[in-house]
């Protein structure tokens, strides 16, 4: 009798799906709007950095630190999310996750030297990382049929949008006012999304329970082993990797708090996080999917910049300019994703992006020291428009045989996939890169060695046209020797760039390998979110 009394009292589920169209479609818009807010501060101070290390006179070694500490922080809030949201209800953690996240932006603009910045990133980055995984697992909960088909299409854009669109944006900002601004840009519409969290979103309720019974050992393994292997990841292509001290003891620390986390995994009562969405073959194949997708995304988001600086010395408005084709064709592959996800199976769509992907790197890997707006806008409206249909398939593929608290979970292991990715895309290219470069300039110096003739009349010719303006002959040669030097790095470093993005190209060509091994989830039954 009591315990049916109790049971009567207790306030009963709330049902996503069975909320009106309209409520359902302002949460799921204040969620991907804090989404985006979250994803593009990933990148938006990339193209401020070295104005945020001469404002806070600091050197390049700890300057890079501002993104390192977000990134760390943000992957161990990615897969901590689905017991949070469980234990404090969605609409409690995503309204804390952009409250928070506010308030540490702001706080980033106030940084008076390097530490003070690298906390307070650190802040940002694990607060805000609450939002990403929510909005997946809130968007398939509430919504079915035809409307969850356009779920993948609307979060795919905002997942690749916003670190396109990063560096553009905080250039922009830093030429018009300043560096701070960068992040004082997130203060009123962090608030506004703060505020209607709070007042709108109600798709399940608290279990508060559930905060009594954290295994801190498996929090605190899964920080360190995520944590670590993000700091591995930045710091290593700096510093030689493992030849490195701290880059050894880093890895290995790592790796411990790896076995750790596995361990309380499997044997916690109450663990943090649950490996059980792997047991499903088709979500394992989907997580390795969205991991060569996010070392795609974000490598080639970073290289191409890279590539403009270095070799063609664009500054960030130029960079900026240039590169936002890319953002214009993933808006493009939104609609036609959606649509083909619909009609045709999500493994003949994957198959067509992956090798569409492919194809764009391809093209990247033709270019040549004079490559501007006008030859990189092929591939890179084919590369951009690729991963709209990279992306769309694979989430369905993710998330479609899941509902509940298993729903959360999946989400939130999709989605540090991605990153995981995107941290590893970077740290390889950047490693290939300074390997490739390095090995180029021996070839071209070897064949410069082999023809010392026509080197020594292009140097010869190169100091007589500077000495038509500089009277010394003897400054005029070693003028034109530093020339001659330059531009056999900047071939060396066109060639390497072209290398890495021709590797690229083979990783995604290898990813259509697993393709014909999965097999299309059924979408599963409706119903409420509650932690059980």
């Amino acid at each position: 009798m009591a315990e049916s009394a109790a049971s009567a009292s207790s306030p009963s589920p709330i049902d996503p799906m069975a909320l009106p169209d309209r409520l359902k479609f302002l949460i799921f818009g204040i969620m991907a709007f804090g989404q985006f807010m979250a994803l593009i501060d990933i990148q938006i101070v990339a193209a401020s950095l070295n104005e945020v290390q001469a404002g806070l006179s600091t050197g390049p070694d700890e300057i890079s630190w501002v993104q390192t500490a977000y990134l760390m922080a943000e992957l161990v809030m990615i897969p901590f999310s689905a017991f949070l949201a469980q234990a404090l209800s969605t609409r409690w953690l995503f309204a804390l996750s952009a409250g928070l996240f506010t308030v540490s932006s702001a706080l980033c603009g106030l940084a008076w030297n390097i530490e003070s910045m690298i906390l307070f990133r650190a802040i940002q980055g694990f607060v805000g990382g609450a939002m990403v995984p929510t909005v997946f697992a809130t968007g398939f909960a509430m919504f079915s049929g035809k409307q969850r088909a356009m779920i993948p299409a609307i979060l795919g854009m905002v997942s690749v949008l916003a670190p396109t669109l990063g560096p553009t944006v905080g250039g922009w900002i830093t030429d018009a006012w300043n560096w701070r601004w960068v992040f004082y840009i997130n203060v009123a519409p962090g608030a506004a999304v703060t505020l209607l969290a709070i007042f709108v979103i109600r798709v399940d309720r608290p279990n508060l329970g559930m905060l009594k019974r954290i295994d801190w050992v498996h929090l605190g393994a899964m920080a360190v082993f995520l944590g670590g292997l993000e700091y591995v990841l930045e710091e290593g292509p700096k510093n030689d990797w493992f030849s490195d001290s701290g880059i050894a003891i880093g890895a290995w620390v790592s790796l411990v708090a790896f076995v750790l986390f596995l361990e309380r995994s499997f044997r916690s009562s109450s663990p943090i996080v649950r490996l059980s969405p792997f047991a499903k073959p088709t979500f394992a194949f989907a997580c390795i999917f969205n991991l060569v997708i996010g070392f795609g995304l974000y490598a080639g988001t970073y290289l191409v910049p890279l590539f403009l600086g270095r070799v063609r010395g664009y500054n960030a408005s130029e960079i900026g300019t240039t590169v936002f084709i890319a953002g214009i064709a993933q808006l493009m592959g939104v609609p036609i994703a959606a649509a083909l996800s619909q009609r045709v199976d999500q493994r003949i769509v994957i198959t067509v992006g992956l090798a569409l992907f492919a194809f764009g790197l391809w093209l990247f890997s033709a270019m040549t020291p004079e490559w501007g707006f006008q030859a990189l806008l092929w591939p890179q409206l084919v590369r951009s428009f690729a991963i709209m249909l990279c992306i769309v398939p694979s989430v369905g593929l993710a998330l479609n045989g899941f509902a509940g608290a298993e729903l959360r979970y999946a989400s939130g292991l999709f989605n540090l996939m991605r990153n995981l990715g995107g941290a590893i895309g970077i740290a390889v290219t950047t490693t290939w890169l300074q390997d490739m470069s390095r090995l180029h300039t021996l070839r071209l110096a070897e064949a410069l060695g082999n023809a010392p003739r026509a080197a020594t009349d292009t140097v010869a010719s190169l100091a007589q046209q500077i000495g038509a303006v500089t009277p010394d002959p003897a400054r005029a040669l070693l003028t034109a020797q530093a020339l001659m030097g330059r531009i056999v790095g900047r071939e060396a470093l066109t060639l390497a760039f072209d290398d890495v993005f021709r590797l690229m190209a083979w990783l995604f060509v290898g990813a259509l390998v697993l393709v014909p091994l999965c097999r299309p989830p059924r979408q599963a039954a409706s119903g409420p979110i509650e932690a059980h």
